[in-house]
């Protein structure tokens, strides 16, 4: 029996909410900056890639920053800069994605264009500007501080995202928590997140990947954030879920990036079906495709293929994923629309 005709998950209108700018980067693009700089590229952005980890233990994480860093280093000044962005915006709309919220920490770009404002500027100048192109996804800006920093240094970050709060594209719309869970004290950041908070941004941090549900546990009970940087493995304890889900806490979701990080060993074995279950508002995101080779369409084919989701669920993750998102009331409005459309659309 043939299989019945699918619905493209390119042409489906999603919001990307967990995307980091450096890992944003196109392969292509990070080879011909590294080479215009005279950078020397390791092995798994050129002939290997895209890489396998296995962040079980810290060699495995100290392997996968590495390579970002080594990524990062290719990025030396404005014209770099604006170049990833609206490259980034032009992949996310050729895959259907209306709103991008990407993420970025400006101290790793500082050095290159005289401080934390003016790169902040940058992103903030080129994203408004490609926002207008056709075919580009609107782009706003999550600013994210490192947990291997000081939390000075992050209240420092605070209070330079709350001066571009704002709520359309080229705009701050929210603050986030980044690297590896396992360093540092959630608690400390509690400071910067209480900044972020009266300026009114999003509050973003990541959890609840290469730690457990007990992760989870401390950034809601120290941030009460807003939505958490993957959450998957809330779904290792239903109490903690089931707070996630009474809290209104959106959950996003890179189930390949997990894969290739070694938090589960198959795309399978992500718990998504049991995260959507349970209630939870999940956004499904692509985390580092330059790292791991995979883009937001791709993690959406993963739900289909991978976890069963039909059309009509994949439209619900799709819808989930602007609800969670701080684009405006008209771009909700229309996306809500367009994929009402694509579900009344005739399948294949």
């Amino acid at each position: 029996m043939a299989a019945a005709p699918q619905r493209s998950v390119t042409d489906l209108p999603k919001a990307h909410l967990h995307l980091h700018f450096t890992g944003s980067m196109r392969v292509a693009t990070v080879r011909e900056l590294a080479e215009q700089h005279g950078i020397r590229l390791p092995a798994s952005l050129t002939t290997d890639w895209p890489p396998r980890f296995e962040t079980a233990d810290a060699r495995g994480w100290f392997r996968f920053q590495r390579l970002y860093d080594a990524a990062r280093a290719c990025v030396r000044g404005e014209a770099d800069m604006r170049r990833i962005v609206r490259e980034a915006a032009h992949d996310d709309g050729a895959e259907g994605s209306r709103w991008l919220e990407i993420q970025v920490d400006p101290t790793s770009y500082a050095p290159f264009v005289g401080g934390i404002t003016p790169a902040l500027e940058i992103v903030l100048d080129e994203a408004r500007t490609v926002s207008g192109e056709a075919g580009a996804a609107s782009v706003a800006v999550v600013v994210a501080a490192s947990r291997m920093r000081h939390p000075l240094e992050a209240r420092t970050l605070a209070r330079l995202a709350a001066r571009y709060a704002g709520s359309g594209p080229g705009s701050v719309v929210g603050f986030g928590l980044s690297n590896d869970e396992r360093r540092g004290d959630t608690a400390e950041f509690g400071p910067a997140f209480r900044i972020a908070r009266r300026a009114g941004l999003a509050l973003v941090p990541h959890a609840g990947e290469l730690l457990g549900a007990e992760s989870v546990t401390a950034t809601l009970d120290a941030l009460a954030p807003e939505r958490l940087g993957h959450g998957v493995r809330s779904a290792e304890d239903p109490r903690v879920l089931g707070r996630v889900v009474e809290e209104q806490v959106a959950l996003e979701v890179c189930p390949l990036s997990n894969v290739s990080l070694g938090v589960y060993d198959t795309p399978g074995d992500v718990p998504l079906r049991t995260l959507v279950a349970a209630g939870a508002r999940v956004a499904l995101g692509a985390d580092d495709p330059l790292i791991f080779g995979s883009r937001l369409g791709e993690q959406y084919a993963s739900a289909r293929a991978d976890h069963g989701f039909g059309d009509a669920e994949l439209a619900e993750l799709a819808r989930a994923s602007f609800a969670a998102s701080r684009a405006p009331s008209d771009v909700v409005a229309e996306a809500e629309r367009e994929v009402s459309a694509w579900l009344e659309a005739p399948a294949g």
